[in-house]
């Protein structure tokens, strides 16, 4: 993201520095047009053992407001927290504060993104040693490959919830604990390169667009980054572990889902960004056959002797 979007925007630095010195985030961009509200959503469970919930946030591009999804995604060592990130409303000026990874969570606005993130801190797990514990009142996982849970409904507050996505007048009216405080001083790490892909091609997609979904993305969640497509490389790179696809195999199958990938981005272009309902059920029909594809692969005589 740009720091600040036009040089007329240079003197509203001076009232940037009235918002609070909360954390080492970086003030990203500012704006004078307000984020949509937070829409309600369900958390799709954990995939994967390790992997932390980053929450859907509204981010902002050339073309406005776009949603980018929650998401569960690996976290860059074990030990860490996501902060996630979250709008300033001050003087008249909305301001961006990147999220950031850092061994506690630090202020996020006091914005309740669900999940865990109620406003202050985290609650959905905690970490013990090199393994995260999730705690399963407030996150959902998949219990046939998660198994380091608890539950703890102490956390669980039945209050009425604001779902405002900003934190100033009008919005949420927090400021930083001690605790967060503390927070902003300690050793941050920054998005992850999963994280960037992710938001990058959230502002592409369309359907996320604020102007395009009046505040109502219709894929507000996911697994995890390009899901599907990552499940196609993983079923490979295991075949080629286990030698059950030869090199020529391996070669067709990428060459496949390149081809996918490439269909895809051409259609998106020529269609302002989106998918047609038709054109999704085309490349779900070629994912299908190139799922099959790599099972057949994977399960004939042929080997990789090696």
């Amino acid at each position: 993201m740009r720091k600040f979007w036009s040089l007329r925007h240079l003197s509203l630095l001076a009232v940037l520095c009235m918002i609070p010195a909360v954390s080492h985030a970086q003030v990203a961009v500012s704006i004078r047009i307000g984020p949509p509200a937070l829409p309600v959503y369900e958390q799709p469970p954990c995939p994967v053992e390790g992997y932390l919930w980053t929450p859907g946030y509204w981010a902002y591009g050339p073309a406005g407001y776009y949603w980018v999804p929650g998401v569960w995604v690996a976290p860059p060592r074990a030990g860490v927290l996501w902060t996630p990130g979250y709008w300033g409303f001050v003087g008249g000026v909305y301001a961006w504060h990147a999220g950031y990874w850092g061994p506690h969570v630090g202020f996020y606005g006091g914005i309740n993104y669900g999940f865990g993130y109620g406003g202050v801190g985290f609650v959905g797990g905690r970490w013990d040693g090199g393994h995260f514990l999730y705690n399963t009142a407030v996150v959902h996982v998949n219990g046939a490959v998660v198994h380091n849970v608890y539950v703890d409904r102490t956390v669980v507050h039945e209050n009425v919830v604001n779902h405002a996505s900003f934190n100033g007048p009008g919005g949420i009216n927090a400021r930083p604990t001690a605790e967060e405080r503390t927070a902003m001083h300690e050793q941050h790490f920054q998005p992850t390169n999963a994280q960037v892909a992710h938001r990058t091609a959230a502002g592409q997609d369309h359907s996320n667009w604020a102007s395009e979904n009046h505040g109502q993305p219709s894929h507000p969640a996911m697994n995890r980054v390009n899901q599907r497509e990552m499940n196609q490389q993983n079923r490979i790179a295991n075949g080629v572990r286990s030698g059950q696809m030869t090199p020529r195999e391996t070669a067709n199958v990428e060459n496949r889902e390149a081809n996918i990938n490439r269909e895809v981005r051409n259609d998106r272009q020529a269609n302002g960004g989106k998918l047609t309902s038709q054109e999704r059920q085309q490349v779900n029909h070629q994912q299908n056959q190139a799922s099959k594809k790599i099972y057949q692969d994977k399960h004939n005589d042929k080997t990789d002797k090696h």
